[in-house]
């Protein structure tokens, strides 16, 4: 089960994230568990960074793993404004950048990195394939 919060910014509709996260948890040999996905502004999400990882820098996600076994649980923390500069960026839709970068919190807990060019090129070809399921 997914839940979900905003902070500072206007609440929207998410639901349609429970199944599929069902969906690629499943794929992935993994059981969903329970999941947070908390949307804030880029001055909120660099207080989390600093607060809780000492970086002083903006990102558009951190994730925070509380995975035991196969059973998939954490918290997504996204910085909406992060994500709709990304869009501008990478010439997408808002909303496709949104949920990449929610696919992409995920297939980190589900134990996937983007430390060196081998693991982002994993990660990116995971993100293309749970994104075309939307």
């Amino acid at each position: 089960m997914v839940e979900f919060d905003f902070i500072d910014i206007t609440p929207f509709d998410l639901n349609y994230i429970n199944d599929w996260y069902e969906k690629v948890c499943s794929e992935e040999g993994k059981q969903l568990g329970a999941m947070s996905v908390i949307i804030g502004t880029d001055e909120w999400l660099l207080e989390q960074n600093i607060k809780y990882l000492e970086h002083d820098f903006y990102t558009d996600i951190i994730t925070f793993d509380y995975v035991e076994g196969d059973i998939i649980s954490g918290d997504l923390l996204i910085s909406l404004d992060r994500v709709h500069e990304n869009a501008e960026e990478y010439n997408v839709s808002r909303e496709t950048e949104l949920n990449r970068v929610i696919i992409h919190g995920l297939l980190h807990l589900c134990g996937y990195a983007d430390h060196s060019e081998k693991d982002i090129k994993i990660m990116r070809e995971k993100e293309d394939y749970y994104l075309s399921l939307l």
